[in-house]
């Protein structure tokens, strides 16, 4: 039985309580209140995560409040971030907003060891970051 292409939904009329594990792909279009632990995110316009996210790869559109660590993670243009993230690949889109710091995947450690790896970014500082022209 091959599960390459099998993936949960949580639609938009669905708001779970409690931490969310899965080892498939997972899209999310209503809320959830716990943290969630994937192997692919992708969050809907109007979904609303209150809790961590870690996952191979995200692709975030509604807002999440709560710290990100993925590999490969694109914020679209509509989506509300309030946590700090962390990434090995990044893209964000113009329009999207983020309060919260940025590193890299790894540069925590480097950090902890006194050494400063990578120049902090804007919206580094807590500020809220807007992408726009």
């Amino acid at each position: 039985m091959a599960n390459s292409s099998t993936f949960s939904v949580f639609g938009p009329d669905v708001t779970v309580h409690g931490n969310v594990e899965a080892s498939v792909d997972l899209h999310v279009d209503g809320n959830v209140i716990g943290d969630i632990a994937c192997a692919s995110l992708v969050q809907g316009e109007g979904s609303r995560i209150e809790g961590e996210v870690k996952a191979q790869s995200a692709r975030l559109a509604g807002t999440v409040e709560g710290r990100i660590d993925a590999v490969e993670l694109v914020i679209l243009k509509t989506a509300r971030i309030l946590g700090d993230v962390s990434y090995e690949t990044l893209t964000i889109e113009q329009g999207a907003q983020v309060n919260g710091r940025f590193a890299p995947q790894g540069a925590g450690l480097a950090a902890a060891n006194g050494r400063a790896e990578a120049a902090p970014l804007p919206g580094a500082d807590g500020e809220q970051m807007r992408l726009a022209n």
